[in-house]
């Protein structure tokens, strides 16, 4: 009865979208319509006259633009190419295994199979649909009547692609897949209504007309011409946004009703673990793979780090430990014929949609494997950092601090930094406070004083930071924004790379990656404190022969004798923001660390 209900609903809001498009059509057609009245009443004797005349050749006039425009207008909704979600196109050679789970799900709910399969670098999984004549002819029918190697021309529809969560295929099991995909392939019933199936498409098209019509790289009059059709496909759009919204909930409601009949009790199981493969997902991205893509490095294997990052914090939670047991069953990603170039892929996209780069790698985009992670990124990160932290102490004319034992004498050392965040023997440059907007890329010049700033949202009652610390911050903002500025790569207007759709294609080449910005640019005080936990990393690697190592959960880690070093945060912040050593310095002295040692940059 659910089921039934959700789909009247459905059908119920979908007729509601197409009487609007029929609505529209009729108030095309009324200057028309008025038109051939006219012309009948004249014909026939009844209408005649200057006035009538007048009002015939100013009614037919408008008639004749107001169908004209209407013409453009429907023509610009039929053809715009609508927004498709950037995916990694997994062939039925790939996955044979996958493609029959996922046709004996649909089966089993009596519902049509989707016609592909591809994966997406998050954790969620849906349908969509691909049926657009920009996205490629389909696929031709055979003619039974006329025989073999003959096939209809005529257009048929077409099942939605399913598109699922890579994380999904590596951290659940065959049965919590096949579970979890339940109610997502039962959409396919939905979907092929005739009446449900031409509201979306309706929808689509002024979704893809709005957007046609944002582009701002036309002649002014295209640009005019363009900015009515905006006009009148917003309206439209506004009109179907609340029943388009109440009909894809009857959609869901309907699949959902649907699909409670395959493996009910196995599903609540799989959705805790959706949201475990969510949590580690998450960790993983920002804490583990942001570092490696700002070094220009992109993790090759992100899908099986998920599993090591939710294996750890099965290990770490005691209410994760049942969770472990499930890791001698069957992983879904022994689906997939070869699931390291599938990963690959995936990791590559999800490099792109969350941080952003090149199509391919390359010199300045290389991948990495997580056996070379320690070396190849974090050491990398640590030293770079300290190098930029002592360019921009050169550069505000910080006298160095000399080791006359020493090889280098005049060499770059810890020392200079404590000294100069917590010595008062120079007047520092006036400084912002902490949360102020970062300077314009490549900006040279000293930030204006503070008091001409207002603080960050939510920092008003923020104690004044360590004046050597702000002014300090400021430039290594303005530094790294450089530095980004100057090695920023435009992507490439070419084909798709390996395993990419063509319809990935078109989005590459619009020049709006990231998608989805994983974090905020990070603020100058979170710049500074980064920076000198890097210099503090590099004397303790220089000096006591501590290692960089990886945390699946934490990223970016020291280890000294091989234990994880895991205190040196509220040190690094006493000294950024109080300009209070002594909890540092004791730290230092503790693991023998010698911050006037020089150190190896760069």
């Amino acid at each position: 009865m659910g089921m039934e209900a959700g789909a009247q609903a459905a059908r119920a809001r979908a007729l509601a979208v197409l009487r609007i498009r029929g609505r529209a059509l009729a108030v095309a057609l009324l200057p028309a319509a008025a038109a051939v009245i006219l012309l009948a009443g004249d014909s026939t004797g009844h209408l005649v006259g200057p006035g009538w005349d007048a009002a015939r050749w100013t009614v037919s006039v408008l008639a004749i633009l107001v169908l004209l425009a209407a013409g453009v207008v429907a023509l610009v909704v039929a053809r715009a190419r609508p927004a498709v979600s950037p995916t990694v196109a997994i062939a039925e050679s790939a996955a044979p295994d996958l493609y029959r789970l996922v046709r004996d799900l649909a089966d089993r709910l009596d519902v049509p199979a989707p016609s592909a399969i591809a994966l997406t670098p998050d954790c969620d999984s849906w349908l969509e649909d691909r049926a657009h004549p920009a996205h490629g002819p389909p696929a031709p029918r055979q003619d039974e009547i006329a025989g073999p190697g003959r096939h209809l021309h005529r257009r048929t529809p077409t099942a939605p692609v399913l598109v699922i969560g890579s994380p999904f295929l590596w951290w659940m099991r065959v049965g919590e897949l096949r579970a979890v995909l339940a109610p997502v392939v039962a959409g396919t019933g939905p979907s092929a209504h005739p009446d449900i199936a031409a509201a979306r498409r309706f929808v689509r098209g002024l979704d893809a007309a709005v957007a046609v019509s944002a582009d701002r790289g036309r002649c002014p009059g295209v640009r005019l011409a363009c900015k009515g059709i905006g006009r009148v496909a917003r309206l439209l759009l506004r009109g179907c946004q609340v029943h388009a919204a109440e009909m894809e909930r009857g959609v869901a409601a309907a699949a959902a009703e649907r699909a409670q009949a395959v493996d009910y009790g196995l599903r609540i199981v799989a959705q805790e673990q959706v949201g475990l493969a969510y949590a580690g997902w998450d960790r993983l991205l920002t804490r583990v793979a942001l570092p490696a893509w700002r070094m220009g490095r992109w993790p090759s294997r992100l899908d099986a780090g998920v599993v090591a990052a939710l294996t750890e914090l099965s290990r770490r939670d005691r209410l994760a430990e049942g969770f472990a047991s499930r890791l001698g069953e069957r992983p879904a990603c022994d689906l997939l014929e070869e699931p390291g170039l599938v990963d690959e892929a995936t990791s590559l996209l999800a490099a792109r949609l969350f941080h952003g780069g090149p199509p391919e790698p390359g010199p300045d985009w290389s991948p990495v494997g997580w056996q070379e992670y320690p070396e190849e990124v974090v050491d990398r990160k640590w030293r770079s950092d300290a190098a930029r932290l002592h360019r921009v102490l050169d550069a505000l004319g910080v006298r160095r601090i000399p080791d006359p034992t020493a090889p280098a004498a005049d060499g770059p050392t810890l020392a200079r930094v404590l000294n100069h965040l917590t010595e008062g023997d120079a007047t520092p440059p006036t400084a912002p406070t902490w949360g102020a907007p970062p300077p314009p890329h490549g900006a040279d010049t000293p930030p204006p004083p503070a008091d001409t700033l207002t603080p960050a949202d939510g920092e008003d009652d923020l104690p004044a930071p360590n004046p050597r610390s702000a002014a300090l911050a400021a430039r290594l903002g303005a530094e790294l924004a450089r530095e980004e500025s100057e090695a920023a790569i435009p992507a490439p207007a070419g084909p798709p790379a390996p395993g990419q759709a063509p319809d990935t294609a078109a989005l590459w080449d619009g020049g709006i990656l990231p998608l989805f910005p994983l974090q905020p640019p990070r603020t100058d005080r979170e710049l500074l404190t980064d920076h000198v936990t890097a210099m503090v990393c590099c004397a303790a690697m220089d000096t006591v022969g501590a290692t960089p190592g990886l945390d699946w959960l934490d990223g970016p880690t020291l280890l000294v004798d091989g234990e994880r070093v895991s205190d040196l945060t509220p040190h690094v912040l006493s000294l950024v923001e109080d300009g209070d050593a002594a909890p540092l310095r004791g730290w230092l002295v503790e693991l023998g660390i010698r911050p006037e040692k020089p150190v190896r940059l760069g």
